[in-house]
């Protein structure tokens, strides 16, 4: 009888262990204690930029990913109360909204630049929310730090108010900035730290098929020019071998498509010392500079670092049974080459790059044939 009681309640205890355990951990994991007010830049060269757009899940990536933007934080800003938490903000008793907080070099990305990116997150023309999340806390708005933006936000607004791209007035607010206030840690770069959670209430939260309905996945804007520029490297539709086979090398097709490697010191690019940058050789995304380009001695094209990391994807290679790191493009899927931790200063990376997987652009064409917007690279020399 002994027996069948120790078994009973060892099989109690599984099951409340099983239940309840997560849930305790998750509740002391999660729970908001309060939040943080965060500074503006203050050092050479940063500035700050300040957004809501709604889930800030959603708000980091889109500024994360561009060049010239140090780090983004997710945060609360627009209330009276001090050190709102989650719960608090969610709950659109506080008056804050959920935001995001920019750092940026203005050298070489313009607060003009922000704001056409920030107009292509966000439905622009709701005054109750944003896409699947309801409530004044969820609303759009820019928050200025000086006159300078101030202005620019409001010329920015009015020329999509003008451009008649939304039937709907636009409705997003532009305030003075105020007290940003840091959201607990479990939010911070969470499309990273959470992938699947983060995918998942994006891909329902109705936010990408409001952007493909009213915005070209193929299209930036470029504000020096003032106007909307293709990227048809975004549209690249993969092709078949036959394709593939008709218009590149032997070598070409085996590097990109069958992982191979060229011959050490055997290849194009290995020497160039020409001023460009490296396209994929199969879809045209832009891949290298040769501002970030060295001689590793290892008779490949190697670079210190990609132009962004939009069009580079890492996966773990374990071909010669030593993990290695292997680079892909985005968009076209080609293999690359290697990226290693024996390169020099700044990043102490070597992107070690098959020539055969790329094309170079010299700076003098990259206008012409569409790349314009990456010649800030050679400013920096």
């Amino acid at each position: 009888m002994k027996k069948v009681m120790v078994i009973f309640f060892a099989l109690i205890f599984t099951v409340v262990s099983v239940i309840f355990i997560p849930i305790i951990y998750d509740y002391f994991t999660t729970r908001s204690y309060g939040s943080e007010p965060v500074e503006t830049a203050d050092e050479e060269p940063w500035e700050t930029a300040t957004f809501a757009g709604g889930c800030f899940w959603c708000m980091e990536p889109p500024f994360e990913k561009l060049e010239g933007v140090d780090r983004v934080i997710s945060g609360y800003t627009g209330g009276p109360e001090e050190n709102p938490s989650y719960e608090e903000v969610s709950s659109g008793e506080t008056g804050h909204v959920e935001a995001v907080q920019v750092y940026y070099d203005p050298e070489v990305i313009s607060y003009n630049d922000l704001l056409e990116v920030f107009w292509r997150q966000i439905d622009p023309t709701d005054d109750e929310g944003q896409f699947v999340d309801r409530g004044e806390q969820y609303a759009s708005a820019i928050f200025y730090h000086d006159e300078n933006q101030q202005l620019a936000a409001e010329v920015s607004k009015e020329e999509l108010e003008e451009s008649g791209r939304f039937d709907d007035p636009i409705v997003t607010e532009i305030s003075e900035a105020d007290t940003f206030y840091e959201a607990e840690e479990y939010h911070q770069n969470f499309y990273e730290e959470n992938p699947v959670r983060y995918d998942f209430y994006r891909s329902n939260s109705g936010r990408d098929d409001f952007i493909e309905e009213y915005w070209e996945n193929n299209e930036e804007y470029e504000p020096e020019n003032d106007r909307i520029v293709s990227k048809p490297w975004r549209d690249y539709e993969p092709e078949s071998e036959e394709e593939l086979r008709s218009r590149l090398t032997e070598m070409q097709f085996d590097v990109t498509q069958n992982d191979a490697t060229e011959p050490a010191f055997d290849n194009e690019y290995h020497a160039n010392e020409a001023e460009g940058i490296y396209v994929d050789i199969v879809s045209r995304e832009p891949l290298f500079s040769s501002t970030h380009q060295f001689d590793s001695g290892t008779g490949w094209p190697s670079f210190t670092e990609p132009i962004s990391e939009e069009y580079i994807q890492r996966e773990a290679d374990w071909s010669f049974l030593v993990r290695r790191t292997e680079i892909r493009s985005t968009y076209a899927d080609s293999h690359l080459g290697h990226v290693f931790e024996d390169g020099p200063e700044p990043t102490g990376l070597r992107y070690c790059m098959n020539s055969a997987a790329m094309e170079f652009i010299p700076k003098e064409e990259m206008e012409e044939e569409g790349y314009s917007e990456f010649l800030y690279l050679f400013d920096e020399e």
